[in-house]
Parts: C-alpha cells; structure tokens; sequence
C-alpha cells in the first residue's frame, strides 16, 4: 500500500505527537478522506521522516528514519527567468529527478525581467508538490531573481548551445549548472562566465528548448554520480 507523503515544518515533528498544518490536515482529512489509525509519512524537510499514525487532530510517530532517495550529488540548477509558465516546468521535473536547489537569475537576453513575489510562492509550492510526488526527502530551494553576474562562481559550468568544444558529459561533475533563456546567451555573458572560472560546455547537436536544457543536463550528470544506477 502507498503511503502518502507531507512535508511539514520541521518544528512540528519534534514530539512524538506532530500536528499537522491545516493545508495538510484539509488534505489528509478533506480530500483523502483518511480517518484515525490510518497511516501517513510526514517529512521535516530535512532529510529524514517519521511513519505517523492519524489520532484525532494529531499523528502519533511510529517509526523515524533517514529518507533513502536523495541523490548523493548535490546539483544546483541556475536558471535563466523563462516567458510564460515554461519555469514552472523546469521547477517540476528537475525536482523529480533529484535537483538539490534552484537559484534564478536574469540575463541580457531574458523576455522575463522580474518576478512577483506570488510566482516565486508558487514555484516553492510546485517543488514541495513535485518532491512529495517523487518520494524526496527534501524540498528543493528556490532563490528570488538576481542578475547572472551573482551566479558565475568558479568551478560551475554554464551550458552554451552553440559550444563547438568539450560537451557535459565529458566534464567531472559540477555541483552548479548554469542555463539560458529562450535566446541564449550573449557573446558579453560568455565572456564574464569565462573570467570567472566557468566553464562553458555543451549538451549535444541538436538544440533543446530551455526549459528542457535542466531537465536533460540533470539526468546526465546524476545518472553519471550513480542515482540511475
């Protein structure tokens, strides 16, 4: 039997009796329709979890233990602000494969300049949904927009689809990958990440939309560190 999975505060699963926030509850109880004695495995966000059992408004703590599906690569996806919705795919799947943070960031070329306050809840929202759904033991963090200039830090590699040289796959693997918008990047930002000590590499001949760049780069280098193994 599968059984459902919420993140919740890490203060609330202290005690061995954890009350569950309201969203949960109105899950658990509204939407699942669960009743006491069922069973349910709360997640502090913090790597571990606890198998809790339903009593009244509270779960009682059976069993803790350390999560067993977090990738043992560490990998930090900085994405470039996409048009439309097109982010929020990048936030779902990249978090399904096992990606350990996100930082956003606005390039010379991004149709997107800014990003509200409400956006940024919802892509923190669609995270913890896609974390749950794969069965992680951690939400991803999602950082606000900065400009790229903060993000170009040493021993990254920014993914360039023009890059005639030495491809992802080649590389020791990063713990920072740094994408594009929809129009790449300028010859200006190659040249920056360049000074900086990124590496600039490429991800095959054919030319992905970049909201698939994450998802395809994340898959190679975590298949590389052993998570598909």
């Amino acid at each position: 039997m599968t059984l459902h999975r919420f993140f919740v505060p890490l203060e609330a699963t202290v005690d061995d009796r954890v009350t569950l926030p309201a969203t949960v509850e109105r899950q658990v109880r509204g939407v699942l329709r669960m009743v006491d004695g069922d069973r349910i495995v709360v997640l502090p966000g913090d790597g571990t979890q606890a198998l809790c059992r339903l009593e009244g408004d509270r779960c009682v703590v059976e069993e803790r233990s350390v999560a067993a599906t977090e990738a043992r690569h560490r990998l930090t996806i900085v994405q470039a602000l996409l048009k439309g919705d097109a982010i929020e795919e990048v936030v779902q799947h990249a978090t399904e494969l096992g990606v350990a943070a996100f930082r956003l960031v606005v390039t010379e070329r991004s149709v997107a300049r800014d990003m509200s306050a409400h956006k940024l809840k919802r892509l923190r929202t669609i995270a913890r949904e896609a974390a749950e759904q794969s069965e992680r033991g951690i939400v991803p963090s999602i950082a606000p927009p900065t400009g790229l200039a903060a993000a170009l830090v040493p021993r990254s590699v920014l993914l360039y689809e023009r890059h005639d040289g030495v491809g992802l796959a080649r590389l020791d693997a990063p713990e920072t990958l740094i994408i594009g918008p929809e129009g790449g990047f300028s010859r200006a930002e190659l040249a920056s990440a360049t000074s900086a000590g990124v590496r600039i590499a490429g991800l095959g001949p054919r030319i992905l939309r970049s909201q698939t760049v994450a998802v395809a780069a994340a898959a190679v280098i975590l298949s590389r560190t052993g998570d598909f193994a």
